[in-house]
């Protein structure tokens, strides 16, 4: 029954505190809410921002490369068995590639062979005048670099006939390919006619794959198919594969660090607003233990004030630093930010954190209040 009762004065004491400075509540709520908003947005995009970036940085293309080797060329057959060996998690697209010159209607052109399926994601930085080639076994349509087309006046919708070694096929140009390299001067088509034209039933030159590397995967699978297969040319494209796990890591580092930041001076502003209110409390504290309440119960009164300001806090910070991070990641990565399971205990802790630490100080002095001065007027 007595312990009832004290529960219920300690609530009832809280219900006062809250309505009775409702400025000063409301600047503590704005200062753990605000923090924790910022720590919820940031955590938000730490825990998706390796994807986020492999997106970001996908649009450089390729970053690993598998060619012929001195003493060794490139069949179909390796090629798949690399591709095998790359978990399905960090296999991006990929592509082999044929070059051929061929004789065509219009004089000889180089052709390129690849496969379609897996073209747009490698090398996104393509700007098509025209749609795509999606799929690896249209042999009816061809794509055609932007220099290539215009020396020969071509256009989308315009006819090519090609002449193969045994027999001649007619393609219809379906997109025109302005990409800023050597592929402008190429007629592209799918790699399965591009054998039967060539002769060459299961040769490749090279194959170019995009693949996930934030922690320096691109790196260890490079070690690992050159101990396989010594004798071709497996590398990493160093612009590429370094700049993504660079990039992400530093990013990451950054964010930390403002975060930390963030928690900080949180900390300092509401312990300044809580000191300031427990300063004006002193004839409360002094008269609740002139009435018998101890040193634990004025602490149990503060832990419990502070738990529910940490709660509405959380709140705030979760709801806030959701639309926050939402914002963050349209004006960098353009893409949505999925909310993680991690950042709920990491919101809710930091939000206890920075209220319970701020409050230290004036829990010890409110403890310490010695009745008889206070209520003196001393």
């Amino acid at each position: 029954m007595v312990r009832s009762k004290h529960y219920a004065m300690q609530w009832l004491l809280l219900k006062r505190f809250l309505s009775q400075r409702v400025t000063q509540t409301v600047m503590v709520l704005l200062a753990l809410g605000l923090g924790s908003a910022l720590i919820t947005s940031m955590s938000a995009v730490y825990f998706d921002v390796e994807s986020k970036m492999s997106q970001e940085v996908r649009t450089f293309g390729a970053n690993f490369f598998v060619g012929s080797g001195a003493q060794q060329s490139l069949d179909q057959h390796t090629y798949d068995q690399i591709i095998e060996d790359i978990p399905a998690a960090l296999h991006v697209a990929s592509s082999p590639y044929l070059y051929h010159v061929l004789p065509t209607s219009l004089g000889e052109m180089v052709v390129l062979g690849v496969r379609f399926s897996g073209l747009q994601n490698l090398v996104p930085y393509w700007q098509v005048e025209g749609r795509w080639i999606s799929v690896d076994f249209d042999d009816r349509h061809a794509m055609i670099g932007r220099s290539l087309a215009q020396k020969h006046d071509l256009h989308v919708g315009d006819t090519l006939v090609l002449t193969g070694v045994d027999r001649e096929h007619q393609l219809k140009i379906r997109g025109i390919i302005e990409s800023g390299d050597e592929i402008e001067h190429n007629l592209v088509i799918n790699l399965d006619l591009a054998r039967v034209l060539f002769g060459t039933p299961t040769q490749l030159h090279y194959g170019l794959l995009s693949i996930q590397n934030s922690t320096h995967q691109v790196q260890d699978l490079t070690e690992q198919e050159q101990a396989i297969y010594p004798d071709l040319d497996i590398h990493p494209i160093l612009q590429i594969s370094h700049s993504e796990g660079a990039l992400l890591h530093k990013l990451k580092g950054l964010m930390g660090l403002v975060a930390v930041f963030i928690l900080l001076l949180s900390t300092l502003c509401v312990n300044t607003t809580l000191t300031a209110m427990i300063t004006e409390r002193r004839k409360e504290f002094a008269l609740q233990k002139a009435l018998g309440a101890g040193a634990k119960d004025l602490m149990q009164q503060l832990i419990l004030e502070t738990s529910v300001l940490g709660f509405m806090a959380s709140l705030i910070g979760l709801s806030l630093g959701y639309v926050m991070a939402q914002v963050l990641g349209q004006a960098v990565f353009h893409a949505h930010i999925d909310f993680c399971l991690q950042v709920l205990p990491i919101t809710i802790g930091v939000s206890y954190f920075a209220a319970f630490v701020a409050v230290l100080i004036p829990m010890r002095r409110s403890i310490r209040v010695e009745a008889a001065h206070v209520l003196k007027g001393e």
